[in-house]
């Protein structure tokens, strides 16, 4: 068992990070002045890791969309009885999520975390699907699924998302669609079990009141070893051109709602830390009310409080996308290439980059205090193959050249769609 201690060079912070003889990656952030103590353990795998093979495959296995969402709902009942049961006796708060490229499991509580962390480290090794549990299965997913495509908000942004790729999973919603699941049994669900629920490709992180020993105890205790399988995921190429660059949808909503959003070049790693500061922080300036462009735009009645700007990154995408209510959509989109185009030109004012920075950084410092942001910050950061505080270093490092060098290569005209749902006549 490989223990190293992670230290942020700015703020003093500091975890454990383990590499546990059973493969399974641990990070622990003893924050003993804190009542509360909250744990996730999560896969590398989400609703776009649809096509993979371990090293002894000769051939790529390819499953149906939305598989790694159903296996989430599944791995929650197990023969004796239903986890939520389990974590009710105990006083904790449990849940699950299941995104574009991670599936993980969790709980909150302010005692008993040694049995929390055992029925967490136990329930997600015993799988247990059978084809009355699966068929029963089929049935709530595909509610959850009619319910999603019947959000405005979530078909908007999926109608952009296919505006922008021609073949990346992420166009598709992670729940996957009432066809696709369809073809989902207990043999396809222990296949994806078996891949991607090998504790070498997982991560355990828990923050808070509680000792890192113990935590380690329990782990030994708990833990199977795990023969690293090789496990390779690949994506379908993608061209850099947008597919279209505008969709319209009619539905039933009270206001006209758009998003609009550039397909940029992915990254990983530290250089994708880069691009996420400069991204987020050009998307802040784009829609700081205090500015000009947005200042016009709110005084006309154009956008309203509801702006805003996001960056929305993974495995083989990226993008930075603009959303808010308006019935003048096209007037936005408009003026956001222009106030862009000239930030390009004219450059950015150091005081309004520093202002925008320091917020930034504000948050990531005051994120520090919390239990819940920072065994989320330490989950992601693996996820990402960087470190839980290198996002503060490079938010530091950061220049009003980089910005406006990453406008200039990313945000281009040409590479946007602009996604609307406008009120039926």
């Amino acid at each position: 068992m490989k223990k190293e201690i992670l230290t942020s060079a700015r703020t003093g912070d500091s975890c454990i990070h383990v590499k546990h003889s059973s493969g399974l990656d641990i990070y622990i952030s003893e924050m003993n002045d804190f009542s509360s103590i909250e744990a996730l353990i999560g896969t590398k795998y989400g609703s776009v890791n649809n096509i993979f093979r371990n090293a002894a495959d000769s051939d790529y296995t390819t499953v149906p969309e939305g598989i790694a969402h159903f296996l989430e709902h599944k791995l929650f009942e197990n023969e004796d009885c239903g986890v939520f049961e389990l974590y009710a006796r105990t006083g904790a708060s449990c849940n699950a999520f299941t995104s574009f490229d991670k599936t993980c499991y969790l709980f909150s509580c302010s005692k008993n975390y040694e049995e929390n962390l055992e029925i967490l480290l136990d329930f997600v090794q015993k799988p247990y699907f059978t084809k009355e549990n699966v068929d029963k299965e089929m049935g709530i997913i595909g509610q959850e699924i009619k319910m999603t495509n019947d959000n405005p908000e979530w078909r908007v942004f999926f109608n952009m998302l296919r505006g922008m790729y021609h073949n990346h999973p992420i166009k598709t919603d992670i729940a996957g669609t009432e066809e696709s699941i369809s073809h989902i049994d207990a043999d396809l669900l222990y296949k994806c079990y078996d891949t991607f629920y090998n504790l070498n490709n997982m991560v355990l992180s828990i923050a808070g009141n509680i000792s890192a020993d113990k935590v380690l105890e329990i782990c030994d205790r708990c833990l199977r070893p795990s023969e690293d399988k090789g496990l390779e995921t690949v994506f379908p190429d993608e061209p850099d051109e947008i597919v279209t660059s505008e969709i319209t949808e009619k539905q039933p909503v009270g206001a006209s709602i758009f998003q609009f959003g550039y397909k940029c070049t992915p990254s990983d790693g530290e250089q994708r830390l880069r691009d996420v500061a400069a991204a987020s922080t050009a998307a802040a300036l784009l829609t700081d009310p205090a500015l000009p462009m947005c200042e016009r735009l709110l005084k006309e009645e154009t956008i309203n409080s509801t702006f805003d700007g996001e960056v929305f990154y993974g495995s083989g995408y990226f993008t930075v996308y603009f959303s808010g209510e308006s019935d003048r959509p096209r007037e936005v989109r408009d003026a956001l290439f222009e106030e862009i185009d000239r930030l390009i030109n004219e450059g950015i004012r150091e005081k309004d980059f520093q202002r925008i920075k320091k917020t930034a950084y504000g948050m990531m410092i005051r994120g520090l205090n919390n239990v819940e942001a920072v065994a989320n910050l330490m989950l992601n950061a693996h996820m990402d193959s960087v470190g839980p505080y290198d996002t503060i270093e490079v938010l530091s490092d950061l220049t009003c050249d980089d910005v406006i060098d990453y406008m200039r290569r990313e945000l281009r005209p040409d590479r946007s769609v602009l996604s609307v749902i406008t009120k039926e006549a």
